[in-house]
C-alpha cells in the first residue's frame, strides 16, 4: 500500500504596505516591510524611480545594516528585528519621490 500526504513548509516571504505615502519636504517617514522565514536573513530595500531600473539602496542582517554611498545613513536607515526591517528616511528631498522595495534573501 502506497500513501502520500500534502507536508506543510514554511514560506519565505515580505510583505509591504500598499499605496502612497504623501509628506513634506523635511520630514522624516518609515516605510514598512514585514518578512516571514525559517531561516537567518538579509533584507535589502531598492528605489526605483520613473522609468529607471530599481538601485540598491541597503542591506541589513544581525542588526547591522550597510548603506550603498550614494545613500548615507544619517538620512537613510534600516534596522533589521525578528519580523521587519522598517526604512527610515529623514530629511526629506523631493528626489526622494520613488518606489520602494524591500527584499529577502537567505
Amino acid at each position: 500500500m502506497f500513501s502520500s500526504s500534502p507536508e506543510c513548509k514554511g514560506e519565505d516571504r515580505v510583505i509591504q504596505p500598499t499605496g502612497d505615502v504623501i509628506t513634506t519636504e523635511g520630514e522624516t517617514v518609515t516605510l514598512g516591510c514585514t518578512f516571514e522565514t525559517s531561516y537567518s536573513a538579509t533584507l535589502f530595500w531598492y528605489k526605483q524611480e520613473v522609468n529607471d531600473y530599481p538601485t540598491y539602496m541597503l542591506k541589513s542582517f544581525s542588526n547591522t545594516a550597510e548603506n550603498s554611498p550614494e545613500f548615507q545613513k544619517d538620512r537613510f536607515d534600516a534596522t533589521i528585528n525578528e519580523t521587519s526591517v522598517p526604512l527610515k528616511i529623514q530629511k526629506l528631498q523631493l528626489s526622494d519621490s520613488a518606489v520602494y522595495y524591500c527584499a529577502l534573501s537567505l
